[in-house]
């Protein structure tokens, strides 16, 4: 695999080594031995990247004589580039947000320009622009591109100067044509659509007695809205039923064995347990809407992985789509990631709860217990209720945003700084089931997409507001409050998703019923999400390894892997806690189709949550979060080192569920 893109790109490129050594020559003899580690690495870099769109061999020599800076300058040279780009990149992102804000937002019906406009992605371009004009070659000429390994290795010991260079390259790192780009803003867009359209008419859900089992009107999105109301059940009259079929449905949706004229539709009744199917509500169905999905579900994973795997020919240190996702974006090893997931997984920690859990239920576990919510800060109290309150307090998107402030200053924020982060947040209504989207330019603001129905905001949708929140706040920090535009942001997803947890982990605080579950409880919970979480991720890991290795599988062939991965990590890792074997469950989640390779970062976000919520407790809250969200783009376990002083690790939070298990055994 890595053969084959290394071939690929020496297609591309021109430069051979002769002409490589007599450009390197001739730089030493005009800069000095004192840059001969910059002259060759730089050579290099722009040889690897030099197409024979950009010129022969004698254009080459002439660009890297006439572009080489001596260390001396690189300072001033290398502030332009990084102003520039943020102002580029920042207004190419404002452009692709309005394109898409009809798909994103519920602002209407969408029209078919809505979604022809949304094709339009100008970013696309970008990269092949910065190429053509010789931009990209210059920076590659004068700064590295780091490897992994040598972030690793070598980044403790970088000043912030050299961290913001060394990031700032990886947008250089790739040369990636246009129309491969394209594809692949493209087949992204259309998995998030399906997946954003894919809602399910609760109401019309039934089991074997025939009866309604949900309110009319309910419409729930898969799978989070699914997998939030299964939750909601717990300790509710008729809970049980209920959670089983939604669980069936659940499996139903995986084996795409659910009838298209049920999906977002009102025409059907369906029963998950048996598969039947009956007209509703006087409609008289087609063929085409009593018969199941064509393998929707999996055409469009699948064509995500070709668009990503068009990439490979142009990415020659991460030469696939999984390398690019742990070595350039989550910056860290794949090995570890799976190392560590596994540690929780196998933990004996897990099965002592997991017999905590059945003995409070009175019952033996069933597979959908992986959502147990009698950990949460709700559980007791009435979804109904929760919903009344929230929707009295939020009855619009506009009144979230006017409480913003308040919000915030509730979490720990001083005033001042409540305020700064409010005036940088607009709240939008969101079609789907809710995200953060941060700025790129410090003259931007972040946008927190939430749901708000029109009976206002119900507890699901503040519940995925204040966790949106936690991203924005962070998005905020570690771009506004930056002290290097090319460090904004955090490391990886998995940071960024620590720091939303950490808000949403207060949600009933800040509705004013009291402080959150105790210590304990938040340590068990934690653990809890985090085996279930870890599971899908291993699906979502193991799938994307057999997509290398049957790169022509139909949709068909598709679905029968993501199954089997799913029953065989199950097996591994589940069936000994819940007492069945060959369960699809951990096949269900919604990032698998339009977010690839995504899930890995709600497992790490949760061990990296627990390690800096001790730096989140009381009423420093505030101050540490900007501490910690203001260190930037450096890497995972040095970016822990400098908030907590431990590098990444599972043992803390088993080390604390260790304790709260055997106080609960008193």
């Amino acid at each position: 695999m890595v053969l084959a893109a290394t071939q690929a790109l020496a297609q591309q490129a021109i430069i051979d080594s002769q002409t490589k050594e007599r450009v390197i020559g001739e730089l030493l003899s005009r800069f000095g031995a004192a840059e001969e580690a910059r002259i060759r690495r730089g050579v290099e870099q722009v040889a690897a990247r030099w197409w024979e769109e950009d010129g022969d061999s004698n254009a080459f020599a002439t660009f890297c004589r006439d572009n080489f800076l001596p260390s001396g300058e690189l300072g001033p040279a290398f502030a332009r580039l990084e102003a520039a780009l943020e102002q580029v990149e920042g207004h190419l992102h404002e452009i692709r947000r309005e394109l898409t804000t009809p798909l994103d937002l519920d602002t209407g019906p969408v029209m078919r320009v809505d979604e022809l406009l949304a094709r339009l992605d100008l970013g696309s371009h970008l990269t092949e622009d910065l190429f053509r004009t010789k931009v990209a070659h210059w920076a590659l000429l004068n700064f590295p591109v780091h490897s992994l390994a040598e972030r690793l290795q070598d980044g403790p010991a970088w000043d912030r100067e050299t961290w913001a260079r060394s990031r700032l390259m990886d947008r250089f790192a790739l040369r990636v044509p246009a129309p491969v780009a394209q594809k692949v803003t493209q087949a992204l867009l259309a998995a998030d659509q399906y997946i954003a359209s894919y809602n399910i008419p609760m109401d019309l859900l039934r089991d074997g007695s025939g009866t309604p089992l949900f309110p009319k009107g309910l419409r729930l999105i898969s799978h989070w809205g699914l997998r939030d109301e299964l939750k909601s059940w717990y300790g509710q009259p008729g809970g049980l039923q209920r959670q089983r079929v939604i669980q069936e449905l659940m499996l139903r949706i995986v084996r795409q064995e659910v009838p298209q004229g049920f999906i977002n539709s009102e025409r059907l009744l369906f029963d998950p347990f048996t598969g039947k199917v009956q007209a509703a509500n006087g409609f008289s169905p087609t063929p085409e809407e009593l018969s199941f999905e064509p393998n929707t579900r999996y055409r469009l994973w699948l064509a995500n992985f070709h668009a990503l795997r068009g990439v490979d020919p142009y990415s020659p240190t991460a030469p696939t789509a999984i390398a690019r996702t742990f070595e350039l974006e989550r910056q860290i090893p794949e090995a570890e990631v799976e190392k560590v997931l596994t540690e929780v997984l196998s933990a004996q920690e897990v099965r002592r709860l997991a017999k905590l859990i059945a003995t409070r239920l009175g019952r033996p576990l069933e597979p959908f217990d992986l959502w147990y919510a009698g950990f949460t800060s709700r559980a007791g109290l009435s979804e109904d209720e929760l919903n009344r309150k929230v929707g009295e307090r939020y009855p619009t998107v506009e009144s979230f945003q006017k409480d913003l402030p308040n919000i915030l200053q509730k979490l720990g924020f001083a005033p001042e700084t409540a305020a700064f982060l409010a005036e940088r947040i607009v709240v939008d209504p969101a079609r789907g089931a809710g995200h953060a989207l941060g700025a790129v330019r410090r003259q931007d603001k972040a946008h927190l997409r939430t749901r708000v129905g029109r009976s206002g905001m119900d507890y699901k949708g503040f519940n995925i507001a204040i966790h949106e929140l936690g991203h924005n706040v962070e998005q905020v920090f570690s771009l506004h409050r930056m002290d290097r535009w090319a460090l904004a942001g955090v490391p990886n997803n998995a940071f960024t998703e620590a720091f939303a947890f950490a808000f949403q982990a207060r949600d009933l605080e800040l509705l004013g019923l009291g402080k959150t579950r105790g210590r304990q409880e938040e340590v068990l919970g934690t653990l809890w999400a985090t085996y279930e979480i870890a599971g899908v991720s291993l699906v979502d890991m193991k799938v994307w390894r057999w997509l290398y290795q049957h790169p022509e599988a139909t949709p068909e062939q598709l679905k029968e892997a993501v199954l089997t991965a799913a029953r065989e990590v199950w097996n591994a890792y589940f069936a000994d806690v819940f007492g069945r074997r060959d369960c699809e469950l951990l096949a269900i989640y919604s990032h698998m189709v339009a977010y690839p390779m995504y899930l890995p970062d709600y497992a790490l976000g949760h061990l990296i949550a627990f390690q800096i919520g001790e730096k989140l407790r009381g009423p420093d809250f505030g101050k540490e979060f900007e501490r910690m969200a203001r260190i930037g783009r450096v890497t995972p376990d040095l970016w822990l080192k400098q908030a907590v002083g431990a590098p990444l690790s599972a043992q803390p939070l088993l080390r604390a569920a260790r304790e709260a298990l055997a106080d609960q055994s008193h």
